[in-house]
């Protein structure tokens, strides 16, 4: 067992209106199908959850918004590590418990892409691990660039993932990643 599931931030915060139009509606449905086949061969499973420190974030630990989504939820036996950055590597014992456990591959799922997915993901690949992303595990949302330019959630997803793609990680669908899991 030297393979790692993430799932990043898939939390009740991210349901909230202020985040705006959102691609990929069934990232959460995607992540489910693929935390049932990676329990089912008993392999590491690792929850990371964004914390902050500001009582009026939605993911202050007190708030709603701070919950691991019902869909996803992790199982008494399985890790849960909070960040307070975008990386789940910086402030967190991820490296330290992947090294430990001899794990050299990591396959990243979660929300949202352009944010702590894709730095995630980014360290994940630095740092040596074989890095796997999950197009269809992961979302983004609508977003403003420094000019007023509008990009759609769908074109913020797709351009994050294609500079991702062979430089920081291989990119597989749901289905891609079920059919490979024995070989990755």
């Amino acid at each position: 067992m030297n393979k790692a599931l993430l799932i990043v931030d898939v939390q009740e915060a991210f349901e909230d209106k202020k985040w705006g139009e959102r691609n990929n509606l069934d990232a959460e449905e995607n992540i489910s199908k693929i935390l049932k086949h990676w329990r089912e061969k008993g392999w590491q499973v690792i929850y990371i959850q964004h914390m902050s420190d500001n009582p009026s974030s939605l993911f202050y630990p007190r708030n709603a918004g701070f919950a691991i989504k019902e869909i996803v939820k992790p199982l008494e036996d399985e890790i849960v590590i909070s960040k307070k950055v975008n990386s789940s590597f910086i402030g967190t014992s991820l490296e330290e418990f992947l090294r430990s456990k001899e794990i050299t591959t990591v396959v990243i799922t979660g929300l949202t892409t352009p944010h702590c997915v894709s730095t995630t993901t980014r360290m994940s690949g630095n740092l040596g691990f074989s890095t796997y992303l999950i197009s269809d595990a992961t979302a983004a949302f609508g977003m403003m660039d420094h000019h007023g330019q509008f990009y759609s959630a769908n074109i913020i997803h797709n351009i994050t993932l294609a500079t991702l793609h062979d430089e920081f990680a291989t990119i597989l669908t749901t289905e891609q990643l079920i059919e490979q899991m024995l070989e990755i």
